[in-house]
């Protein structure tokens, strides 16, 4: 095995494709909303739609398309998708939300100058609608990257 047949691996590009393309959209429907260019919108979390959510379930599509879907593959990727979803709208959400108290409770603070403003990001996590899209979008290129 080399680095060209990772390169040529289908499974590994719906993946990839998915994370990029759903970053993309990211990208491009905050710069029709803010119509500006923000660099943050090049790493950051959150947004509509999930990129996490949409490369695992490319990634599970292009497994069950390449292996069965009847095989441990497809059964190993699905889980990982479930749980990679999952965690994205609940654990990563409730921290954002946790960071949004402390972010007011620094502002309380910083007001009465008893110390400096570092914020915290606030945005972790995706709404279920985010994971939900980013899931479509995974399945659909799973289906067209993946086969």
């Amino acid at each position: 095995m080399d680095i060209v047949d990772v390169a040529y691996n289908r499974m590994i590009i719906a993946s990839l494709g998915g994370w990029v393309i759903a970053q993309a959209l990211k990208i491009f429907l905050g710069v029709v909303r803010e119509k500006r260019f923000n660099f943050r919108w090049l790493v950051e979390t959150g947004g509509l739609p999930s990129a996490h959510a949409s490369g695992v379930s490319a990634l599970a599509v292009s497994v069950g398309i390449n292996t069965g879907f009847d095989s441990a593959f497809f059964a190993i990727s699905c889980v990982l998708a479930m749980v990679t979803m999952f965690d994205a709208q609940t654990l990563r959400r409730s921290v954002g939300q946790q960071a949004e108290i402390l972010n007011k409770m620094l502002d309380d603070l910083y007001w009465k100058k008893q110390i400096g403003e570092d914020r915290i990001k606030e945005f972790l996590g995706h709404t279920p609608t985010e994971v939900m899209m980013g899931a479509l979008l995974g399945i659909f290129l799973g289906i067209l990257l993946g086969a």
